[in-house]
């Protein structure tokens, strides 16, 4: 039996229907992740736009394939990672992207990022083999993380090992483990194209703690767990309120009509 379970996912379907879809997802996500960072750092602001409505069209098309539970983390995902972004970035400057904004396609990218992450966790090749899985990004991360306060690395990464320490919380005690473990992947993915390719840059100190980080911090997918745990607490709460909020107008359009 594994340490790590499947996070509940109401009414969705059968593994087997979704074998193939999860790892198209998962696919598509890292290559087209890799060409919008990589365009949007060297081309015009405008460019933002267009890969903004890609984005969208694709995220909304593969929503329509999900459950009305993953639907809703999707949304509070975005809603709250879109807040984060203009907290962490434009107000706090803990990384600031090539043009001093939220580039446009920041909400639709988040939403495919959780989605994607959501796909790897429930995806065969993470059930089956979870406990190595787990093995293995712990491994990665923590020799990572080392790197970046050993003293060989180009900045030092306090922010980067306090991260990984939350990380390791997250697998350990989180709600969702294997979506955790997914996100691994896709962030740090996303965030080492993004830096490379200069689309953003983290602070060289962390403003909020004034500790140094890495560009990216060894740990960053920490913050991205934080948005994932507060997408799957988040749904069923708000499709609760959205049911009570439907059948109240439904009863007050009822008492109307008498």
């Amino acid at each position: 039996m594994t340490m790590f379970a499947l996070p509940h996912f109401p009414a969705v379907d059968s593994v087997a229907e979704h074998k193939q879809r999860d790892y198209f997802i998962a696919a598509f996500t890292f290559v087209t992740t890799t060409i919008c960072l990589t365009t949007d750092g060297f081309a015009p602001q405008f460019m933002q736009y267009v890969l903004a409505f890609f984005g969208w069209l694709f995220l909304i098309a593969f929503l329509r394939g999900e459950c009305k539970y993953v639907r809703t983390q999707v949304a509070v995902a975005i809603l709250f990672a879109v807040v984060g972004e203009y907290f962490a970035s434009i107000y706090m400057k803990g990384y600031v992207y090539r043009f001093e904004n939220v580039p446009v396609y920041v909400p639709a990218g988040h939403g495919l990022v959780y989605l994607t992450a959501v796909a790897l966790g429930r995806s065969g090749l993470f059930i089956q083999y979870a406990r190595r899985i787990a093995i293995f990004v712990v491994s990665i991360c923590g020799l990572w993380a080392f790197w970046g306060i050993s003293g060989w690395s180009q900045r030092q990464d306090v922010i980067g090992a306090i991260l990984f320490g939350v990380f390791l919380l997250y697998l350990l005690k989180g709600r969702s483990p294997m979506v955790y473990l997914g996100a691994f992947f896709i962030t740090s993915w996303l965030e080492i194209v993004g830096t490379s390719a200069g689309t953003w840059e983290w602070a060289v100190i962390d403003p909020a703690s004034k500790l140094p980080q890495g560009n990216p911090p060894s740990g960053v997918a920490a913050w991205y767990c934080l948005v994932d745990a507060v997408a799957i607490a988040g749904a069923g709460p708000l499709l609760d309120l959205l049911s009570r909020t439907a059948k109240y107008f439904r009863n007050q359009q009822a008492m109307i009509g008498k």
